[in-house]
């Protein structure tokens, strides 16, 4: 790279991380949404604007909520439009499993199980999909494994940093790929069913509408992660000579060995009955009337699954390794992965009210079917649509953190407008979350970007915000064109995006 073209670079970078940090809180950002709708609502009544609503011919027009009624409206469903989010019960019940499971050190000792038996021709591999496996049990990824990364890449004679990289990339570029499910797939889902609904109120989206697309990814990932890091990061960085000390990563432990060989027996017993449930015919987690298992009380009941299994796998460890002795200790696990959640419900409570006030006052319908008819005039087809929407996505990413208020802000425009167009829920949602990811790892606004920071300056005293963008970039850039290309074939070989999930809309 030329002198003149890092000096372009780091002037892009700066112009970022300025624009990152002069947004505020995004718990603000919501509440702001939420006055901006409010208003906006009254100033498009009284400009008469209307559409017709494509599917039934109906005239949509505008709710002014600077009125009387809107008034009385907000302030008696408030409490409602927070309880009734459909995001908030699936995450915090998906959360009390994973909380068991974290909290007898079922996933600490895990990850080390895996880095530590990974062949050291593999162990890049190892961790890269490590990062991306992490993410089912919410952010621990990034507490556990991060660090742990860069400690055994010292330990083998290799630079931390590239470490840290490989991991992170797979934590937090890989956010969006994964062989199982975790907390933020019913969480988006809801949000897209919300969203549908502005269009249809029959639509209902799977915490599981992803899952082939993102399973795929999750090798696609890997390979790449794998790549970026040994051709481009490694040789980048060179030679360690810091003062960071290789730290021993002790074996596990005859408690922690016997506690995953619980694990492994209770895991073996609980996915047999989930078979015994959805294999036959007339298996009892099939429809009853129809036997059916795409609409089943196995998919609707996804999330309950996810509960029941963490805490299956938790206390069996617990169990095995001596963690979990009293039931105060299981409930401990849970009582931290909830409170851990402050600060995520207070963000649901904002998000909550602007995506009502945006449904109340039919600001997205109008919104969706004049952006259709603009796509619709504009002759893109339909590849150039969904990277067009990919890069919109990567973009906000950067300024935004927070995947799930992202998502708040963007499905009720962006889902029915593709709705109009054709294209399923599922499909705009699987685009959305590549997007989302390819930036993460760039993204000053990302939560745990000051922490990743924190974890670098151990190895390099005088590393900062642009030490991990310039290491990450590559990783971006890499993931951005391969996950694109992964989700053209895909579009253009018409496979579903999940069990179910087709990617054309078409209404009932």
């Amino acid at each position: 790279m030329s002198n003149q073209q890092g000096v372009k670079q780091l002037k892009f970078l700066s112009i970022v991380e300025k624009v990152g940090n002069a947004l505020p809180h995004p718990v603000t950002l919501f509440a702001g949404f939420a006055l901006l709708i409010v208003i906006l609502s009254a100033v498009v009544s009284a400009f008469g604007v209307q559409v017709t609503h494509p599917g039934t011919g109906k005239i949509i027009e505008p709710v002014n909520l600077l009125s009387i009624e809107g008034l009385h409206r907000m302030l008696t469903q408030l409490v409602h439009n927070f309880t009734a989010f459909a995001p908030l019960g699936t995450v915090l019940v998906s959360m009390l499993g994973i909380g068991i499971a974290e909290g007898s050190g079922l996933i600490n000792t895990s990850l080390r199980l895996l880095v530590l038996s990974a062949p050291k021709k593999l162990l890049t591999s190892v961790i890269v999909f490590a990062g991306i496996m992490s993410n089912t049990a919410s952010e621990a990824g990034y507490v556990l494994l991060v660090p742990l990364a860069a400690i055994i890449f010292l330990a083998a004679g290799r630079h931390p940093i590239a470490g840290f990289a490989a991991a992170f990339a797979g934590v937090s570029g890989g956010y969006s790929a994964n062989l199982l499910l975790g907390s933020i797939d019913p969480l988006l889902a809801g949000l897209t069913e919300e969203a549908a609904h502005i269009i249809d109120k029959g639509v209902t989206v799977s915490p599981a509408a992803n899952y082939y697309f993102l399973a795929v990814s999750t090798f696609l990932i890997t390979i790449v992660g794998t790549w970026v890091t040994e051709k481009i990061v490694v040789p980048r960085l060179g030679e360690y000579n810091g003062e960071g000390k290789a730290e021993e990563i002790k074996t596990l432990s005859a408690d922690e060995k016997r506690g995953l060989k619980f694990t492994v027996i209770a895991v073996v017993v609980f996915s047999a009955i989930i078979l015994w449930g959805i294999v036959p015919g007339n298996g009892f987690l099939r429809d009853p009337q129809t036997g059916d298992l795409l609409r089943s009380p196995f998919m609707s009941g996804i999330v309950a699954l996810i509960f029941v299994g963490g805490a299956v796998a938790g206390i069996a460890y617990g169990l095995g390794a001596k963690t979990v002795t009293r039931d105060v200790d299981a409930i401990k696990g849970m009582s931290k992965s909830i409170e851990a959640m402050g600060s995520y419900m207070v963000l649901v409570f904002f998000a909550a009210q602007f995506v009502a006030y945006f449904n109340w006052s039919n600001i997205g319908m109008i919104v969706a079917v004049k952006g259709a008819e603009l796509l619709k005039y504009s002759g893109l087809g339909e590849i150039p649509l969904l990277i067009g929407f990919v890069i919109v996505s990567a973009i906000i990413n950067l300024v935004m953190g927070s995947a799930s208020a992202k998502w708040a802000i963007m499905a009720p425009i962006f889902v029915p407008m593709f709705m109009l167009l054709g294209y399923s829920p599922e499909l705009t949602q699987a685009t959305y979350r590549v997007g989302d990811s390819v930036t993460n790892i760039i993204s000053p606004m990302m939560s745990y970007f000051a922490l990743m920071i924190a974890f670098v300056q151990k190895y390099d005293k005088s590393a900062g915000m642009g030490t991990i963008i310039a290491t990450m970039l590559p990783y971006t850039i890499a993931f951005f064109l391969s996950w694109t290309a992964l989700l053209i074939v895909w579009v253009l070989f018409d496979i579903p995006v999940g069990p179910g999930a087709s990617l054309i809309y078409n209404p009932q």
